[in-house]
């Protein structure tokens, strides 16, 4: 006789699995199996995913049509079911998923769009924090500046690709237009963070991507500048700061010899 653990799993892989059909001891309102309604259930659980999947990236949905987002989905769900109860988590690998599923092949950039839908949504349901104020930072004497270091708002996303995601992204949700775009234009680096309500996406200029993971690395303000100068010597520090302090991209600035966070 199977114990409940193994039976819990042959009835878990026969939702997503049509072959297996009806589990062992499952039985309708007569006590004999019914393929029919356990195939009615297999088929809401699938479909149920399917949405989940479909309102968490709604951008790769406009981009394929709905019937090709669905077959897609379905294909996730049986291969990659959730592994939390947590329905939001689902759908963390989708974007690669995407980068391995030949018959998007012909969308080079879908794989990006989907890593920017993930990063909003992880975004917008990050802890809140206040984030670090401009008079605070102003407010460090210069001798200090070179060694500070920053912790990052705990909505902080990246996005690095090689084509300009942003904007075919922004053309795909809400009142976006999509249009023409030049994919060999270049790529974007793409910041994303929620330091109130609103989820906020920006584009990086020149070295900004690897200033930023410099900082959350736990470098110094000196050593992110010196690896954002090596990846781009266009790098402009001071603009750079501004910028992503004015977004919320921090949540303090300190230094290593002293304990006390200079947010006051």
């Amino acid at each position: 006789m199977q114990g409940l653990a193994d039976r819990l799993q042959g009835f878990a892989a026969a939702l997503l699995d049509p072959s297996l059909g009806v589990p062992p001891g499952l039985v309708g309102p007569d006590g004999e199996p019914s393929p029919k309604r356990f195939a009615v259930y297999r088929n809401n659980v699938v479909v149920g995913l399917t949405e989940v999947l479909k309102a968490n990236f709604p951008a790769v949905c406009r981009i394929v049509g709905e019937e090709f987002f669905d077959a897609m989905a379905r294909i996730l769900v049986a291969s990659e079911p959730p592994t939390s109860p947590i329905l939001l988590e689902y759908g963390a690998g989708f974007a690669d998923f995407i980068a391995g599923f030949e018959p998007a092949a012909s969308l080079p950039y879908l794989p990006d769009i989907a890593r920017i839908e993930r990063a909003w949504m992880e975004a917008y349901h990050a802890r809140d924090t206040p984030p670090l104020e401009a008079a605070a930072l102003a407010a460090i004497p210069d001798r200090h500046v070179p060694s500070l270091k920053f912790s990052v708002h705990p909505s902080l996303r990246l996005v690095r690709s090689p084509f300009p995601a942003l904007t075919i992204w922004r053309m795909n949700v809400g009142d976006g237009v999509p249009g023409p775009v030049d994919l060999a234009a270049g790529g974007d680096d793409i910041l994303v963070v929620r330091p109130a309500a609103e989820v906020e996406l920006r584009a990086m200029p020149p070295g900004g991507y690897e200033f930023v993971m410099a900082l959350e690395q736990g470098q110094s303000l000196t050593e992110a500048m010196k690896t954002a100068l090596t990846a781009d010597p266009r790098f402009d520090l001071s603009g750079n700061i501004r910028d992503l302090v004015a977004a919320g991209t921090f949540v303090d600035c300190h230094l290593d010899q002293e304990p006390e966070r200079m947010t006051e």
